[in-house]
């Protein structure tokens, strides 16, 4: 992803999930992990049997690497890592032509019935220069593409992610105010674009706690933005807070908001937060752990689900002798899955 951070619904709500969307690569990570500890959840209410609603991608980076280590011997590892493989995580749709990566993912949801989970990342002055630096060149060129991306939708049943990073780097003051009008309108955009889909839902992401303190910073950005038009916002996107520290921050948000939804991603934060070396606390830390699993039963009325949204084992970017942002990296990926609890 980015420097995402400095360099990077009840039985009612869920069946809304399961029928409407009935559902999210390789790409960077969001928000500084700084903070202090806190209590993290042990995963209660995440459904039995990996992906619930979710589709599955049986031919993921991790599903991959299990067969490898399957055929080297390697059989605890390979099984420890089915922790991943077994599970959904967001597809992250390619800078420049997104349409075939979406299409393979929804056809294969199609055919387990299943919902699709989408990353839209590519918003132009992307990560402000960080580790994921970029996006597309300019306001036609993301407006082609977000009309690529919502092309090969279609009638499909997804949930998209809008723009990691995009917001809170308003926010902070990274994305400089020369950019920002033009940013708005592009938020607005891209939601009503996709909230024409028959079948998706939208979460305009949200940073993390860490990152904006003051939950209060974020409701003016997230309403000019178009969030109201959103299915909701999304938190903790590619970072490390833990479920109680960002369920509590995302009804502040909510409230804020005269009470809209919100998705949390879980993917890495089973072990919280890296409380040392804060200002590469977001970089492929060490120590940390797969969170709860991807789910709709989150026990709480705000929450929508649980997601996988940053792909566990891809790289936050080359610190820490990782490869580059969004490069798969088996080792780092295996010792999330061994100090799972999940």
């Amino acid at each position: 992803m980015s420097r995402h951070g400095m360099a990077r619904h009840r039985t009612l709500l869920a069946a809304v999930l399961l029928t409407a969307v009935a559902g999210c690569s390789g790409s960077p990570d969001p928000g500084p992990a700084t903070g202090s500890a806190q209590h993290h959840s042990t995963g209660e209410g995440a459904e039995p049997a990996p992906g619930g609603p979710f589709w599955v991608d049986p031919d993921s980076n991790a599903a991959k690497q299990v067969k490898v280590w399957a055929a080297q011997g390697r059989t605890a590892d390979a099984e420890a890592l089915r922790r991943i493989a077994d599970r959904p995580m967001a597809d992250w749709p390619a800078w420049d032509n997104p349409g075939p990566g979406i299409r393979r993912a929804v056809d294969g949801a199609a055919k387990d019935r299943r919902t699709v989970l989408l990353v839209a990342y590519n918003i132009p002055h992307r990560d402000c220069g960080g580790l994921s630096a970029g996006g597309a060149p300019d306001v036609a060129a993301y407006r082609s593409w977000y009309g690529m991306f919502g092309e090969a939708i279609g009638d499909a049943k997804a949930i998209v992610v809008l723009e990691p990073d995009a917001v809170a780097h308003m926010v902070d003051g990274c994305t400089t105010p020369e950019h920002w009008d033009e940013r708005y309108q592009l938020l607005n955009e891209a939601i009503d674009h996709f909230k024409k889909l028959p079948n998706t839902k939208v979460y305009l992401d949200a940073g993390n706690p860490a990152w904006i303190p003051d939950p209060a910073k974020l409701v003016e950005p997230l309403t000019r933005a178009g969030v109201a038009r959103a299915d909701g916002f999304a938190l903790n996107v590619s970072n490390f807070q833990t479920d109680d520290a960002v369920r509590a921050y995302g009804a502040k948000v909510s409230q804020g908001l005269g009470g809209k939804h919100f998705v949390v991603d879980t993917s890495r934060n089973g072990a919280g937060p890296l409380l040392d070396d804060r200002d590469q606390a977001w970089c492929n830390p060490p120590g940390r752990a797969l969170g709860t699993p991807p789910t709709t039963s989150t026990g709480d009325p705000l929450l929508d689900a649980y997601l996988w949204i940053k792909r566990p084992g891809d790289s936050d970017g080359t610190c820490r002798g990782g490869p580059a942002a969004g490069a798969w990296w088996p080792e780092y990926a295996l010792g999330l899955a061994r100090r799972s609890k999940a």
